[in-house]
């Protein structure tokens, strides 16, 4: 604690560091917070058109992943992913 400073008695703002020179967190970048490539979780395939690929693919959240399933193998597994919807679904 530094001198001259009882408990309970607030920091003076004087007191912060001088954070002038930190980078502005909108300018950095995080790996983690950066979008991955898209690619089929059943297949592998990666989309020719990102864009167009968000409209058409299905996306879903997998132990906190984001993951995203082609048009082609969403048709090809409909009866499998209809089946493990809860029946208060329908």
């Amino acid at each position: 604690m530094p001198e001259g400073r009882d408990r309970g008695e607030t920091a003076d703002i004087r007191d912060a560091p001088d954070t002038t020179d930190a980078p502005d967190p909108a300018e950095t970048t995080d790996a983690a917070a950066a979008p991955a490539a898209m690619a089929c979780a059943t297949c592998g395939a990666a989309p020719a058109d990102p864009a167009l690929a968000r409209l058409t693919w299905a996306r879903g959240i997998e132990n906190g992943q984001e993951v995203w399933t082609c048009d082609t193998c969403s048709r090809r597994h409909l009866r499998s992913i209809e089946g493990k919807l809860d029946s208060s679904w329908w």
